[in-house]
């Protein structure tokens, strides 16, 4: 059992926040810069599947106009963020639509290389699929991890090949085990990206998902509830009654049981999303971001449990649980 519950927070939390990780890494707080370098995805163009998964909107977030180089963008951000938190704030240069490592390794270096450029970028995030890391992707990003900082963030959503084929993933678990194993015996940090609420599943499929990961021992996870957003398939899906939602009170019991299986050493991340409201169509609880993280903070300390509480995994056999 975790004997130091809270070693891993600067800030009252009872789990591993990324403030923490950020401050000690760098000694200070630090921001990211939110990148569209235009990129497609394989179950968008034909390739596996069209049309993307059923919540996909084309990546989340705000973003600069793809129009824009990669090194215009960055800069548009960093005026962003200094109009916020002052002049020389070191900032993460985050390649989040769609599936930035989906192009020749050429194109890609050219792409990340051009961020760095930027004076205040101290690392580089990748989110992508682990269906396309291949052999010259994964050295360039090895080259690039002792350059920078580096993450590679991948979507897992699930642990459940069902659910992977109603939500339309076109990728399955062992498919995403296979890329994940890649990164790691690279020694890339990598950030699993998980979302509770997906159609059909229950709790304890939701738990089962954070065991997995917990097994798999990432260096950092992202927990996120599922949205409904205009335009997107799963708007369909939602409108026609197919796909019932969690409550806030729910979504608060599932981030808790996961936290608890979690390794207290892996990052949250994320623990609720915070989407453009502006499409956003339900749960509407989720756009009260501030509300989600007191309810999580409260309800851990009402139950007086915390991050890896139920996590027991030894160096030797990874994936034992008390």
């Amino acid at each position: 059992m975790v004997k130091s519950p809270f070693r891993f927070s600067d800030d009252n939390k009872r789990y591993h926040t990324l403030n923490y990780y950020l401050r000690h890494k760098f000694g200070r707080k630090i921001f990211k810069a939110v990148i569209d370098c235009g990129m497609t995805c394989p179950n968008i163009d034909g390739t596996k599947g069209k049309g993307g998964c059923i919540f996909c909107d084309g990546g989340s977030g705000y973003f600069t106009s793809p129009s824009l180089s990669v090194r215009e963008q960055v800069l548009a951000e960093k005026e962003r963020i200094e109009r916020k938190s002052g002049e020389g704030v070191p900032f993460i240069a985050y390649f989040q639509a769609n599936t930035n490592t989906y192009a020749p390794a050429d194109k890609l270096r050219a792409i990340y290389e051009e961020a760095l450029t930027v004076d205040g970028v101290c690392g580089i995030s990748i989110g992508t699929r682990a269906d396309c890391l291949s052999d010259e992707v994964l050295e360039l990003l090895s080259e690039l991890s002792e350059k920078t900082a580096l993450t590679v963030e991948l979507g897992m959503q699930t642990a459940h090949d069902d659910t992977l084929r109603l939500i339309n993933r076109c990728c399955t678990h062992e498919e995403f085990l296979a890329g994940y194993q890649k990164l790691k015996a690279r020694n890339i940090r990598t950030c699993l990206h998980i979302i509770n609420g997906l159609p059909g599943e229950t709790p304890d499929m939701m738990l089962s998902t954070a065991l997995e990961a917990a097994r798999m021992r990432p260096d950092a996870v992202k927990l996120q509830m599922l949205h409904v957003i205009k335009g997107t398939a799963l708007e369909q899906m939602w409108r026609a009654g197919k796909v019932p939602l969690l409550t806030k009170e729910e979504y608060i019991d599932a981030i808790v049981r996961q936290l608890e299986v979690l390794p207290p050493e892996t990052v949250i991340e994320r623990i609720t999303g915070d989407g453009d409201k502006s499409k956003l169509l339900a749960p509407m609880w989720s756009a009260d971001k501030i509300s989600v993280l007191g309810g999580i903070d409260k309800r851990l300390a009402e139950l007086d449990t915390y991050q890896g509480r139920l996590c027991s995994v030894s160096d030797n056999s990874p994936g034992a649980y008390e």
